[in-house]
C-alpha cells in the first residue's frame, strides 16, 4: 500500500497487480466490517467518569438497557442528564404539539417546500414497491383449498434521529415516510435534547410535515431501550429504525428479539466503479461526500490506471476547499482506498466482496457492470447520479446496510413495516385428499399427534 505525495490526499492505493494486494484488500475489508468494541481514549475516560470503571461499549449498553428495563423513565431521565447534560422531567420529555406547529411557522419557507417535495417523492416510490395480497385455490376430491397471503402494517414503530454533530431532517423523511406509506399509524421519534436534535426547528418542522406527532427529547442507548421495553409515558414499539452512533447501534442489537430492528449501522461508505470516461473531479467529490460523515469510507475501483493519480490530485484540491475537509481527509486515510484492478471482471468481484452501502457505477455503459453486481445497498448509475440524490431527494430510503452486510441485508423500504401472514383454509373433502400425506410425514418424523389431529376430523360420527 502506497501513499500519494504531500500535495495530494494521502489515501492508500492498492495495486492488484502486486503480490501483496490480496492481503491489503483483506485488511481494508476487515476495517469496514461491523465490530463494535473499539472506543477512543476520550470515550474510555468518559465511561470511567460515568460508571466508575472502564467498561467496553457492549458492557455500557447492557448496563443502560438493564437499568431502563427495570427502572423505567427514571433511568431514561437519569442517563439523559448524565450523558446529554439535559435535565428533563417526565412532563417535559415529550415535545408538545404546539412546538411542532411553531417550528413550521419559524422554518424557512424554501426548506419546507423542499421537505414536502421530498416527502412526496419518497411516498410515490414506496407506494409502488408495496406488495399486493395474493390468493390461490386448489380443487381436491370435490373440495376446495384456499391459500392466501395477507399484509398488514405494524401498529407502532420507533425512529431514532441523530442530533449530535449535525441536524438530520433527511433521516426523519427517509424513515417516517416509508412507515406512513405502509400504513403504520403510530410513529414515535426519539431525538437527543441538543441544538441539532429536539431543539432544532428544521427537525421539528419536518416531523410535523410528515405527520409525526409523537416526538421525545431523548437519544442514545436509553432512547432505544425506552422504545423497546416501554416506560412511563412511552409505550413500547414493534420495530426500531434509524441511524446513530456506536452506542445506538449496539443498543439496537441488544434489544433485538424484544423488538425488530432495521440493521446494525456502521460508518457510511461508497465504492465508485469507474472507467476511462469518469471525470476525476466527479469521482473525488463522490469519495469525499461519504468520508465527510467522519467516520466514512470512500473507495475507488478502476482498471484505468491514469485515473488513480488524477483522483489523488483532485482529492487534495477539493479537500482544501471544504469546511469538513480535514475530517474527510482523516476518514479517507483510515477507511478509504484507491484500488487498481486488472480488469472490469476483477473490479466487479472485489466490489461484490466489499458489498458496499452505496455503489456508484461511473461508466459510459453502467448497465453492463450492473449485471455483474450482486451485493450493494443502493446503486447509482452513470456520471450524473451522485449518491447525494439518494441521500436526499430520489425516493428510495437512504437507510442502507453497511459494513459488508449488503451481502445479505436490504435497504429500508415500506415493505419492512408490514406483517406478512399466510392464511390456510381446507374443507372436509380437501382435508381427506391430503390426509395420507400428513400421516406419512408425521409418522416419518415420529410426531404421530400431527396425524391424529387429521384423523379425528375424518372419523365417522
Amino acid at each position: 500500500m502506497t501513499n500519494s505525495s504531500d500535495e495530494n490526499c494521502p489515501i492508500p492505493v492498492i495495486d492488484c497487480r502486486r503480490d501483496d494486494a490480496a492481503d491489503l484488500f483483506r485488511a481494508l475489508r476487515e476495517k469496514l466490517s461491523p465490530r463494535g468494541d473499539v472506543v477512543s481514549e476520550a470515550g474510555r475516560q468518559r465511561t470511567i467518569e460515568l460508571f466508575g470503571e472502564a467498561l467496553s461499549p457492549r458492557a455500557v449498553i447492557q448496563r443502560i438497557c438493564s437499568d431502563v428495563q427495570t427502572k423505567g423513565m427514571a433511568a431514561v431521565l437519569d442517563y439523559t442528564s448524565r450523558l446529554d447534560r439535559s435535565d428533563l422531567t417526565a412532563e417535559t420529555v415529550r415535545v408538545p404539539q404546539e412546538q411542532l406547529e411553531a417550528a413550521v411557522d419559524a422554518a424557512n419557507p424554501d426548506f419546507l417546500a423542499t421537505v414536502r417535495m421530498i416527502r412526496d417523492n419518497i411516498a410515490e416510490f414506496q407506494t409502488v414497491v408495496l406488495p399486493e395480497d395474493s390468493e390461490i385455490q386448489r380443487d381436491l376430491n370435490g373440495g376446495c383449498v384456499k391459500l392466501r397471503q395477507r399484509h398488514l402494517p405494524m401498529k407502532r414503530v420507533g425512529i431514532c434521529v441523530p442530533g449530535g454533530a449535525a441536524a438530520y431532517p433527511s433521516t426523519v423523511l427517509m424513515t417516517a415516510v416509508p412507515a406512513k406509506t405502509a400504513g403504520v399509524r403510530e410513529i414515535a421519534v426519539v431525538v437527543p435534547p441538543t441544538k441539532f436534535g429536539a431543539w432544532n426547528t428544521d427537525i421539528l418542522a419536518t416531523c410535523h410535515e410528515v405527520g409525526v406527532t409523537e416526538v421525545y427529547r431523548i437519544g442514545g442507548a436509553q432512547a432505544v431501550a425506552a422504545l423497546a421495553y416501554g416506560v412511563e409515558g412511552i409505550r413500547r414499539v414493534d420495530k426500531i429504525v434509524g441511524p446513530g452512533n456506536l452506542f445506538v447501534a449496539l443498543a439496537k442489537q441488544h434489544v433485538f428479539g424484544d423488538v425488530d430492528i432495521d440493521s446494525i449501522a456502521g460508518p457510511s461508505e461508497v465504492v465508485v466503479l469507474a472507467d476511462n470516461t469518469a471525470r476525476p473531479s466527479f469521482v473525488a467529490a463522490d469519495l469525499i461526500s461519504q468520508a465527510e460523515h467522519s467516520p466514512g469510507s470512500g473507495v475507488l475501483m478502476t482498471w484505468h490506471e491514469p485515473l488513480i493519480a488524477e483522483v489523488q490530485r483532485e482529492l487534495g484540491r477539493q479537500l482544501r476547499q471544504l469546511p469538513r475537509g480535514d475530517l474527510a481527509r482523516m476518514s479517507l486515510m483510515d477507511y478509504g482506498a484507491l484500488i487498481l484492478t486488472k480488469d472490469e471482471k476483477q473490479a466487479a468481484q472485489l466490489t461484490d466482496d466489499l458489498a458496499p452501502e452505496h455503489l456508484h457505477i461511473s461508466m459510459s455503459d453502467p448497465e453492463s457492470m450492473l449485471q455483474r453486481i450482486q451485493n450493494a445497498g443502493a446503486i447509482f448509475m452513470g456520471h450524473y447520479t451522485p449518491v447525494a440524490l439518494g441521500d436526499y431527494v430520489a425516493g428510495p430510503s437512504h437507510v442502507l446496510p453497511t459494513g459488508g452486510t449488503a451481502r445479505f441485508s436490504n435497504g429500508l423500504a415500506s415493505t419492512d413495516f408490514l406483517k406478512r401472514s399466510s392464511i390456510i383454509q381446507y374443507d372436509r373433502q380437501s382435508l381427506a385428499a391430503d390426509a395420507e400425506h400428513v400421516r406419512l410425514m408425521s409418522a416419518t418424523e415420529g410426531l404421530t399427534a400431527h396425524g391424529a389431529s387429521v384423523d379425528i376430523r375424518l372419523q365417522n360420527s
